[in-house]
């Protein structure tokens, strides 16, 4: 579980009684394409024939420019996480980065299960003596693409949720 019980104000938008702003809605987004894009590599070398995690990272992208709605990015998401049935390891977390990222427009907070997977994808891909290194080395790089205007909102969600999190924020 990667939601808190109780939703968080802040990744609420402010037209459905939140403080989110569209425009940061959107960073939100697009950040968790690209945390998700960073280790889509490992799902499309075991699953190289099956597109639905790209394109549900292009989804939620063409979503932040306005392109499609709401309802076809988190369609992609359910597309992403079908990817992922049947794969274990690198290929299954990686797949569900990019359902997380896709189901941002409709919840913000997914921001957050985008990066998550992304670490385990990370972690699960590296030799078992060095997967704790490379889960933090993957936590740092996610971090360094944080734009301005959602770095501390980003941070304080991984403060507060890394428990559901798998712990996965301890970078």
């Amino acid at each position: 579980m990667i939601l808190p019980k109780k939703r968080d104000p802040r990744f609420i938008t402010i037209r459905r009684g939140g403080t989110l702003t569209d425009a940061n809605h959107k960073l939100l987004a697009l950040w968790a394409a690209a945390c998700a894009e960073h280790v889509l590599h490992l799902f499309e070398a075991v699953q190289p024939e099956d597109l639905r995690p790209r394109q549900a990272i292009e989804m939620v992208r063409a979503w932040a420019r306005g392109e499609v709605t709401m309802t076809q990015s988190r369609n992609a998401a359910g597309h992403a996480m079908a990817a992922a049935r049947g794969l274990r390891g690198a290929a299954r977390e990686a797949a569900f980065a990019a359902g997380q990222a896709a189901a941002v427009p409709h919840v913000a907070a997914h921001e957050l299960g985008a990066a998550a997977y992304a670490i385990r994808a990370a972690r699960a891909a590296a030799p078992e003596r060095e997967r704790d290194e490379a889960a933090r080395r993957e936590c740092r790089w996610q971090r360094e693409q944080l734009p301005d205007q959602i770095r501390d909102l980003v941070l304080d969600d991984q403060r507060l949720r890394n428990e559901l999190c798998w712990f996965v924020f301890d970078c």
